[in-house]
Order: structure tokens, then C-alpha cells, then sequence
């Protein structure tokens, strides 16, 4: 089952040039691992929250916002895809990225579907909600 990986930290952390090299050694490391046993589809490094574009639609009028949607101390920064055996494994991933000394790592399952983009039928739910 594939699961996002979402780092979400202080965007402007205060660290010592040690450190930024500790975590991007350990990331690296980590991704490698990941790519040569197949588990991580995708990684990608965002933006800051700054640069951002919120689009609304209200009442059929479209609303467009600079900047985060929230406006909080911590940020999504780094969004991982991997694909995982269960809940559990994806959990063990998450506590192994450098980002989860510093801020949090949401794990969510992603929809298992043919047509993703289209969202899938409720008994297709990887959750209990619905989207």
C-alpha cells in the first residue's frame, strides 16, 4: 500500500552547519536504502510556505490567495510516496527521516485506485472517512 510521508517543521530552524550536514547525510542515506529496495516512489522538497497559492472557489467566484492557507510555526516541507506492506512499516520509514527530530511526520495511506485523479468510490477508502 503506498502511504505520503509529509515533513512538516520549522521552516527556518535554527541549526549549526553540523547539523544541516548530519540530517542531509542521513536523508540521503535513507533515500538510497529506499530507492534500491523499491519502497520509495517519489520525494520531493518544497518550496517555502511564502511562495504559495491558495485557490478557493465561493459561491462559483474564484479566490486567490498569496501565501500558506494556515498560517502556523510549522510547514509541509518534504512530501515521500513509498510503498509500504502495511501501516506499521510505513510508521518505521517516517521515524527514520531526519525531519522527525526537529517537527513531525504525518503518515497518510494514499487512495488505491485505477483513476486516482477522479477520486475514488467509498468502499474503496483506505480510511473510515471519506473524501
Amino acid at each position: 500500500m503506498r502511504y505520503a510521508l509529509l515533513a512538516c517543521g520549522d521552516e527556518n530552524p535554527v541549526v549549526n552547519p553540523e547539523g544541516k550536514a548530519m540530517r542531509e547525510a542521513a536523508f540521503a542515506s535513507l533515500q538510497e536504502e529506499l530507492l534500491a529496495g523499491g519502497i520509495l516512489l517519489s520525494a520531493e522538497r518544497l518550496c517555502p510556505a511564502a511562495t504559495a497559492t491558495t485557490v478557493q472557489m465561493w459561491g462559483g467566484d474564484v479566490v486567490i490567495a498569496a501565501g500558506p492557507f494556515a498560517e502556523t510555526k510549522e510547514q509541509v516541507s518534504d512530501l515521500l510516496i513509498v510503498d509500504c506492506k502495511d501501516l506499521d512499516h510505513a510508521v518505521e520509514i517516517a521515524t527514520r527521516i531526519p525531519a522527525a527530530w526537529y517537527g513531525t511526520i504525518e503518515v497518510r495511506p494514499v487512495w488505491e485506485t485505477e483513476q486516482a485523479a477522479h477520486g475514488p468510490a467509498h468502499e474503496e477508502a483506505p480510511c473510515d472517512t471519506p473524501c
